[in-house]
């Protein structure tokens, strides 16, 4: 899980050979990577400084937020095509974060999941924050989906996606083991909250939830102006993990890997051997309607 150090590459070349760069990094100690939500957002200050004017009445973020996302737009294939090319160069399956891309019309958030081929295929994000909302008009794409990897089914829940149980506990009971979060938070409010989430999503449905985040102060973006988070993989407080779940976790606010080899058989031991059953006693239908409780003398 990479915490993303925000930089101020000029072109996608530059932003190519700072990802290239990071892959290189990890590539080695790791057959999995994580990186966070929007970090590939780094480079729109760069592109759109010509777009800025024309697009000023565009969107509520204002002309600054309306060029990054319009450039960022027309930049995705190639971001994309330097994200297939890390992968393919360093044989590893990549999750680059995100990008925003035209999908039938719609702007999308969306997360590639990269075979070390280059193949992929994508998880969209499905619940959109304020700022994705009313500054740039992003849309729900498609329903939660599951990834077939060497080491059994994995999920993406993109930050805040995280924060709603439905979300995780949709790609767990199609057999995700592992759920992967990257998160892009601008206050230290944002990030507790994803994090408290992850933490809630392993316990209830015993598994292991990975986030990596952006960090650092990009004043010149207006998209990545400020980040704050830690990498971290988190897992069921329970027998055979540690007793607050935390498998692994980076210091805040501190760019750089962080490192763990997870397994699906803890996944399964901690099912079937827990001190609690959280992932088999989890709801099968709606509660039953509450009503007022009566008080008796």
């Amino acid at each position: 899980m990479l915490a993303w150090g925000v930089g101020r590459p000029g072109t996608v070349a530059e932003y190519a050979n700072r990802l290239d760069a990071r892959v290189a990094e990890a590539a080695p100690f790791a057959d999995m990577l994580l990186m966070p939500e929007y970090a590939c957002m780094e480079l729109a200050p760069a592109l759109a400084p010509a777009l800025a004017p024309a697009l000023a009445p565009a969107l509520a973020g204002g002309p600054a937020a309306a060029a990054e996302l319009s450039a960022m737009l027309d930049a995705a294939h190639a971001v994309l095509a330097a994200m297939r090319a890390a992968a393919r160069r360093h044989a590893v399956w990549l999750q680059p974060g995100t990008l925003p891309m035209r999908v039938n019309g719609r702007v999308v958030n969306r997360a590639p999941m990269i075979r070390p081929d280059g193949s992929l295929a994508f998880q969209d994000k499905w619940h959109m924050t304020r700022f994705e909302t009313e500054s740039w008009g992003v849309s729900r794409g498609a329903p939660p989906s599951v990834f077939p990897t060497p080491w059994g089914l994995v999920g993406i829940s993109i930050c805040y996606d995280a924060e709603f149980p439905k979300h995780v506990r949709a790609q767990v009971e199609a057999g995700a083991w592992l759920v992967l979060v990257p998160t892009c938070t601008d206050t230290a409010h944002g990030f507790s909250r994803v994090a408290i989430s992850a933490r809630a999503r392993a316990v209830e449905n015993q598994c292991f939830i990975a986030v990596a985040p952006t960090v650092g102060a990009a004043p010149w973006s207006e998209t990545l102006d400020a980040n704050t988070g830690r990498a971290a993989i988190y897992g069921p407080a329970d027998r055979g993990f540690a007793a607050d779940g935390v498998v692994v976790e980076g210091e805040t606010d501190q760019p750089g890997w962080v490192f763990a080899e997870v397994d699906e058989a803890c996944i399964t031991a901690v099912r079937e051997t827990g001190q609690v059953r959280n992932h088999l006693d989890w709801p099968r239908g709606p509660m039953p309607r509450v009503q007022p409780a009566t008080f008796s003398a």
